[in-house]
């Protein structure tokens, strides 16, 4: 490495292609890892279930906060790239427990969010499948399938990973938006009064509605992961990743206003609906634009698949070379320059335990609320780790300005709420076991972080 700085864009790729993601390419896996037509499908409804006419404000309230952590975050970018994510920035500035906490947290984090939207893909896979031909499909098949071809996908090439992801969000993001605007125009350009009186709201349903409302941005700063693989990263990223909170978040609202309000004149309950989307299709006065948004859902679910499990192997990587993980992860292949193992560890982390879920017969959506849930703690706890470091990052490189300790307890406080928000009142049946899962899991990689650390100093100590 000589004398070149740690993360600039010319000290290590591990292995993996170097400039081989254009800027919109490198937005594509953020915008991939959301999985954004998921959240006017399956997860606004939810939200509208505990905010109701306030589940518009829940995703303003959530568009602020993961804008704050995203500055926090690009701040970190324009200094730093390589494909550790988050984790790289947090052992750049916290002591090596609380970047090890980062790393584990972080992988836990992406592993989760794609068991999450497995079980979403098997869910909708197998009703779209039913409809379609009157049988029933093994969803332990689907769940199988959707893993597995992901899995090749993302050993086969980034490039056309990213490329993939890209027109499969583009293509069923813009058949919502159509739906929403046909909605609109029809429904005529007027404020819903109920919405914007906030009627019916109450100071509970709005905080665990935008508890909910993060969960639909998590995985937006997955940007991060492709620091040896993106063209210009220390420009291209940092924008990413404020792009992708900004875009999402901006669909995301209008997709929440518009779906209480259609909704309401259909005569519907959207905390109630299965299928809002087709509601809405039939309200915008093209019933078949439903059908297609189920489908674009299903294909996104996907997508989300294909991103979650390419960043999780990114992170694995640089955690085998940093210690924290076994070696054999940071084998990349030599014609693909893709990391091999350790995608494929990524992935049958993700799948395997949905595939016992699903062979035990829990719902699809079931699956994509818990793994959701549990994902959304790695994903606060490593939020709230970087931007706590930020400002002595910027300072160690001469780059401090006035405000960035303000931004960083600003983000670290809304963290800390979003994860009271989980934890109280305490949430029924198998939500509240997550806790205990995640600082089990957490526990686990701690005491491996420990051993490895303590073997490390008694190798140290022996005399050569």
């Amino acid at each position: 490495m000589g004398s070149t700085p740690l993360g600039h864009p010319d000290a290590v790729n591990y292995g993996l292609r170097r400039a081989a993601l254009s800027p919109l390419e490198t937005l594509a896996q953020s915008i991939s890892t959301i999985a954004p037509t998921t959240t006017p499908v399956a997860t606004i409804p939810l939200v509208c279930a505990l905010a109701g006419n306030a589940t518009w404000l829940a995703y303003v309230l959530s568009t602020v906060a993961i804008l704050l952590v995203a500055l926090c975050i690009a701040s970190f970018a324009r200094h730093s790239c390589s494909p550790g994510s988050l984790y790289s920035y947090a052992s750049q500035v916290l002591s090596p427990a609380f970047a090890a906490i980062a790393a584990w947290s972080l992988l836990l984090a992406y592993i989760c969010t794609g068991a999450s939207v497995i079980g979403g893909f098997y869910h909708y896979g197998h009703l779209l499948l039913r409809d379609a031909t009157g049988h029933n499909v093994s969803v332990v098949f689907l769940t199988l399938l959707v893993t597995v071809v992901s899995m090749v996908i993302a050993w086969r090439d980034v490039k056309i990973s990213a490329r993939m992801m890209l027109w499969i969000e583009a293509a069923s993001v813009s058949l919502i938006l159509i739906v929403v605007l046909l909605v609109l125009a029809r429904t005529g350009l007027h404020l819903d009064a109920q919405q914007f009186h906030l009627r019916g709201m109450t100071g509970s349903g709005l905080r665990l509605g935008l508890v909910l409302a993060l969960f639909s941005f998590v995985g937006f700063e997955s940007a991060t992961t492709l620091g040896a693989e993106a063209r210009e990263p220390l420009k291209t990223i940092p924008r990413a990743v404020i792009q992708s909170a900004i875009l999402v978040g901006a669909v995301f609202t209008v997709c929440a206003y518009t779906e209480v309000f259609g909704l309401r004149l259909a005569h519907q309950d959207l905390g109630k609906s299965q299928a809002p989307m087709r509601v809405l299709a039939v309200v915008g006065g093209i019933p078949p634009l439903g059908v297609l948004i189920d489908i674009g859902a299903l294909v996104s679910l996907f997508a989300g698949t294909l991103g979650c499990i390419t960043a999780a192997a990114r992170v694995l990587l640089l955690m085998s070379h940093n210690g924290l993980a076994p070696r054999r992860l940071r084998v990349t292949h030599r014609r693909n320059a893709t990391p091999t193992l350790a995608i494929v560890v990524a992935g049958l982390a993700a799948g395997l335990p949905v595939a016992v879920l699903a062979a035990l017969g829990s719902i699809g959506l079931d699956v994509y609320g818990w793994m959701g849930s549990l994902a959304t703690y790695g994903f606060i706890v490593t939020y709230a780790l970087v931007c706590l470091g930020l400002p002595g990052y910027l300072k160690a490189r001469g780059a401090y300005r006035s405000g960035t300790q303000l931004l960083s307890w600003l983000d670290c406080i809304a963290m800390l709420l979003a994860l009271l928000g989980n934890l109280y009142p305490v949430p029924e049946g198998p939500y509240g076991k997550l806790p205990y899962i995640y600082l089990a899991y957490l526990l686990a990689g701690m005491s491996w972080f420990f051993l490895r650390s303590r073997k490390n100093k008694l190798l140290q100590a022996v005399p050569q």
